[in-house]
């Protein structure tokens, strides 16, 4: 079956990096966009950031300059570098893709499960 699935979570001191990481796999020919969330207790799931195939990314303003969203289009693997973390960083961090099924010959739209970021001293 189609599936998201993500790692790197942990806990890091603040200050420190990690690295996330989303692998699709399945019968799927095309991804686009992929793009990771998070949420923290009590709050909504807000978009930390996205990339297009064409490379195009954005952030949400309170990543912007620490993390780095990539894509290895051949592997259909989504990284996201967490740099410079702070302690409101922490939070549930999903991976989300929108995702061309070739059996079913349509676009759909994919999570994973979630993998927790914790940023403490």
């Amino acid at each position: 079956q189609v599936q998201l699935v993500e790692s790197g979570g942990g806990l890091v001191q603040p200050g420190g990096s990690l690295r996330l990481s989303c692998a699709a796999s399945g019968s799927i020919s095309s991804i686009n966009p992929m793009a990771w969330y998070r949420q923290a207790p009590g709050k909504q799931r807000e978009l930390v950031a996205i990339t297009t195939v064409s490379g195009h990314t954005n952030y949400a303003d309170s990543v912007q300059g620490r993390f780095t969203i990539s894509r290895d289009n051949a592997e259909n693997t989504l990284y996201l570098q967490m740099n410079s973390l702070k302690p409101e960083d922490t939070a549930v961090y999903y991976c989300y893709a929108r995702l061309y099924v070739t059996i079913a010959a349509r676009w759909d739209d994919y999570w994973g499960q979630g993998t927790q970021v914790t940023v403490s001293s």
